[in-house]
């Protein structure tokens, strides 16, 4: 996959010298967005689960561009203890931290009358319980640093989808944990989430149905991409000093189209 380009022509590489911590980066969203900030010049800690051969594959291509500029993190984010070992891990990595990425999300429906607490314990888990403890392990860093957060929520965080309720409580956490977090960490750190809309389908497929339903709910009557995310990431990070506490919605006009 090519290196989405740096919006920054008059200088092509506004993240050197810092370095990124990225959840759930060995594919999708995680992956698009850890080139991005590697191509803007960025140091990345790429975080993965069980995702091992493609986390290799991108940290290879990574540090075939730049000889040491990525490093790889096996951790199960549901794990508190591997939690904490994985905060230190990226502070470590590069001699600090300046980027936290919360991108790693469980995503499945749980009717109502379905729920079981393993539902519960997963999707809070990954979606809001983890963003938080990361946040917290590496505070100090950040602050050190001038630093941000970025946490990937979604606009069900905000309008409820059906079948779905577990992880829009969940992602309605991860907005109000934004907004806390800006408050407790500010003035040296800066928090910020992306909520998207239909950016990429489910691995699992969706009806063709609801897929052109969806569309058609958007003001640009299409979906969007990874890079699409990854460029708001990069804008936070490099563009948007002055920007902290803020849910900015990349979903094609779906959230003013319901």
């Amino acid at each position: 996959m090519p290196n989405p380009a740096v919006t920054d022509t008059a200088n092509p590489a506004p993240l050197a010298g810092k370095a990124a911590l990225i959840t759930g980066a060995a594919r999708r969203v995680g992956a698009v967005t850890a080139r991005t900030l590697h191509a803007a010049g960025a140091s990345v800690v790429l975080h993965y689960r069980s995702s091992a051969e493609e986390a290799n594959a991108l940290a290879g291509d990574l540090n075939s561009i730049r000889a040491g500029s990525a490093t790889l993190v096996q951790c199960d984010l549901l794990d508190g203890a591997a939690v904490t070992e994985l905060a230190h891990s990226a502070v470590t990595a590069f001699g600090g931290l300046d980027i936290l990425v919360n991108n790693a999300s469980s995503f499945y429906p749980t009717p109502l009358g379905d729920i079981d607490e393993d539902d519960w314990n997963d999707l809070i888990g990954t979606n809001l319980k983890a963003p938080l403890f990361l946040a917290q392990g590496v505070a100090a860093a950040l602050r050190q640093r001038g630093g941000l957060i970025v946490n990937l929520a979604d606009i069900h965080g905000m309008r409820p989808l059906r079948r779905h309720p577990v992880y829009c409580i969940a992602k309605a956490g991860l907005i109000m944990l934004t907004k806390s977090l800006a408050r407790e960490l500010g003035p040296q750190v800066r928090v910020n989430a992306i909520a998207p809309g239909p950016v990429m389908w489910p691995e699992d497929g969706v009806d063709t149905a609801l897929r052109d339903e969806i569309i058609e709910r958007t003001a640009l009557k299409r979906i969007g991409s990874a890079e699409d995310v990854a460029r708001a990431v990069l804008f936070f990070a490099a563009e948007a000093p002055f920007v902290s506490g803020q849910i900015l919605a990349v979903d094609g006009g779906r959230s003013i189209g319901w």
